[in-house]
């Protein structure tokens, strides 16, 4: 599993020599709020690393392309979810967590997506189920920016201050660093389950 990581990584990291690691941010971001299961991270985190003094160009750009693709998946759930939004779902299998969703936006819309737009909790279950659930859009928007814009501008943050450090603490510990991701994915599905 780690050589595969390890290989997706650095294609990954392949992006940030090319003219197109901005467009590659900005639509990763796009498609992995709406359907993509790849987060946009790992390439924020190389973009910015390469050129730490532009970190946070990279964290408006990736947060703009995920608020987009985020409303892009909610008007998949809100008009085209028999068509288009059950198969992703499905494809992802999400089913269950979809309709716990469901119940969590009815106690607090803002939170909710607030709070899969800050966590590795799987923002796009929220964005397709806020268009499903028809929670008002204004909400699913602000809570999308404020959520998301946190979550990338301060990885950049850290990248702005700390530089090669962090690039240097990642390849020195990417597997339990990828243990950790993986613990706090599923922790994120288990909050879905459990405290919502």
């Amino acid at each position: 599993m780690f050589k595969l990581l390890r290989k997706l990584y650095n294609w990954t990291l392949s992006w940030v020599h090319t003219k197109y690691g901005l467009l590659a941010l900005f639509l990763l971001a796009f498609v992995e709020s709406s359907f993509f299961p790849v987060p946009p991270d790992l390439l924020l985190i190389a973009l910015a690393i390469s050129r730490p003094k532009r970190s946070f160009k990279y964290a408006l750009l990736c947060s703009i392309g995920s608020v987009l693709g985020g409303i892009f998946g909610y008007f998949i759930g809100y008009g085209f979810y028999d068509l288009i939004g059950a198969k992703i779902i499905s494809a992802l299998n999400y089913e269950h967590y979809f309709d716990i969703v469901g119940n969590y936006y009815r106690e607090n819309a803002f939170l909710a997506v607030f709070t899969a737009a800050l966590t590795p909790i799987p923002y796009k279950v929220f964005t397709i189920a806020a268009g499903f659930w028809k929670i008002n859009l204004f909400t699913f928007i602000l809570a999308s920016i404020i959520g998301r814009s946190l979550r990338f501008f301060l990885v950049s943050t850290l990248i702005y201050l700390y530089g090669a450090r962090i690039k240097n603490f990642i390849e020195k510990y990417f597997n339990l660093l990828t243990i950790i991701f993986m613990i706090l994915l599923i922790g994120g599905f288990l909050i879905i389950k459990y405290l919502v």
